[in-house]
């Protein structure tokens, strides 16, 4: 609930700056503030889950955090990775994360005006846990002590003085006071979140047929999509489904041979 009351609060601020920025002409201003006032609403998923439901892809509900059900699945087969920007993935012990795995290949930053070019990235656990030499348990132990999304961590403690004390100690509980007694009195709580998160096995991965003409009713008619955008992403669908064995550049790039 803090996680989220500070992404209300910055959102608020960036729409007080915006609307300033808007009033004094300054549009570049009033565009890097726009970005950052943006949210998704529940509105925006369900319209989302409609679209991946039409075009014969499912989609996952989970109980609690996407990315714990996303590696539930990748631990289970169900899926090759978990693909997310953030590390949580890892913590929830997806066998593997890929991370930036994007159409644009770029990243806006609006406090600086720019953009950056996105690298794709994989992290097999197996690997990363055997480099750090340290167990899941450890790793999520570390995350504590630096912060999460469900804790504040310890101040002045980042990464690298993390790794370095767990490796020392073996667990939180076996920190040097001075430290132990800065950390969160729900540990156990919080390893849980990660270790034993809430997921659940009612799901189904299989694809389906695309329903074209419910697709454009959908996108056309009642969300006001061009129509030879959407016609132009059913063709390349139909390339898509033709292939046998195709890849993901496949999709991306149809008109390039295998």
């Amino acid at each position: 609930m803090g996680t989220l009351q500070g992404r209300r609060s910055a959102r608020d601020k960036a729409r007080r700056e915006w609307k300033d920025a808007v009033e004094r002409g300054d549009l570049s201003s009033a565009w890097s503030k726009a970005v950052r006032m943006d949210s998704l609403t529940h509105e925006m998923q369900e319209d989302a889950k409609q679209v991946l439901l039409l075009l014969g892809i499912p989609t996952v509900q989970a109980p609690q955090e996407g990315e714990a059900q996303a590696a539930h699945m990748a631990k289970r087969g169900d899926a090759w990775a978990a693909n997310s920007r953030d590390f949580d993935s890892v913590l929830f012990g997806a066998p593997r994360l890929v991370r930036y795995l994007t159409i644009s290949g770029q990243e806006y930053l609006p406090s600086r005006g720019v953009s950056r070019p996105l690298i794709p990235e994989l992290i097999d656990l197996t690997n990363l846990l055997g480099k750090l030499q340290l167990t899941l348990e450890q790793l999520v132990d570390l995350a504590i002590l630096v912060g999460t999304d469900f804790n504040e961590g310890v101040a002045g403690v980042g990464p690298k003085t993390a790794l370095k004390l767990i490796k020392t100690h073996g667990n939180l509980e076996k920190l040097p006071t001075r430290l132990s007694s800065k950390l969160p009195p729900n540990l156990e709580r919080l390893r849980k979140l990660f270790l034993h998160p809430e997921v659940t096995n009612d799901y189904s991965v299989r694809y389906s047929d695309t329903n074209e003409e419910g697709l454009v009713k959908f996108l056309c008619e009642e969300r006001s999509f061009a129509r030879d955008k959407v016609n132009l992403a059913i063709e390349r669908i139909h390339v898509f489904r033709s292939r046998e064995n195709s890849k993901i550049t496949s999709w991306l790039n149809p008109s390039e041979p295998e």
